[in-house]
């Protein structure tokens, strides 16, 4: 990992509207950004690792990770991806003396701040947009949990799959002339492990949303071709597309 101490600025266009820095007005954003150091992270190098007692938070201003935890049998379990615009690492800010309950992970190259918890807790005592904005995600990545246990034994995988990809184009897609590119490369055990379901089985998945027209894969790229179709396959209702 390199860092250096600068404090330039940022598009905020090229972050998403629904993540944490995306969703910041820019006074807000450009002063919590000053308080970091910023980092860049080289692909598969641990950003934050499960069980550390460290208590930094990380913004992510390009690249994206994987959220990973082990299993009782020792098994690793993806739980989540982040993007650039996102924030991981709060919850053990927020939680003193907490340990560290996922491992941060880099894929790809990774351009981050790291913000440490007295500076990131100090900022959010003085600015309620950006604690409420924390609050937001917190609440968000609960939600996003609950579903996905409640997914997995009220839908088929197709279904579970199919919603997993919508929310992926919806959070972070990006428009292109035949469809909408998830920004994000998932491999298939990857996507297995988001839905609970074997890796045959997303194979099959897969290759039905692909036959019915709604999705093209290729090597780290799956394209969404009729986002309200798959939204309708995924029986996402209006509350579930924001």
């Amino acid at each position: 990992m390199s860092s250096t101490r600068k404090t330039d600025t940022h598009d905020r266009e090229q972050w998403p509207t629904r993540s944490f820095l995306g969703g910041l007005s820019e006074p807000v954003r450009l002063g919590l950004l000053r308080l970091g150091t910023r980092c860049r992270y080289l692909p598969g190098e641990v950003l934050i690792r499960e069980g550390d007692r460290s208590n930094h938070v990380v913004l992510l201003r390009s690249g994206f990770v994987k959220v990973t935890a082990r299993r009782e049998n020792g098994h690793e379990s993806l739980l989540a991806i982040r993007v650039g615009g996102d924030i991981v690492g709060e919850m053990a800010a927020m939680d003193d003396g907490a340990v560290r309950s996922a491992t941060v992970t880099a894929c790809g190259d990774i351009a981050a701040s790291v913000v440490r918890e007295s500076d990131f807790q100090l900022f959010l005592n003085r600015n309620s947009e950006a604690a409420r904005a924390v609050n937001r995600i917190v609440v968000r990545r609960l939600r996003w949990a609950n579903q996905r246990r409640v997914e997995f034994g009220a839908y088929s995988v197709k279904v579970r799959l199919a919603r997993v990809l919508a929310q992926l184009a919806t959070a972070y897609g990006h428009q292109v002339p035949r469809g909408v590119v998830i920004g994000v490369d998932l491999t298939q055990p990857e996507m297995a492990a988001l839905t609970g379901s074997a890796e045959v089985t997303i194979h099959k998945a897969l290759a039905e949303l692909r036959r019915d027209g709604l999705v093209t894969t290729g090597y780290r790229r799956t394209t969404v071709l009729d986002l309200e179709r798959l939204r309708e396959t995924a029986r996402l209702g209006e509350a579930d597309r924001t």
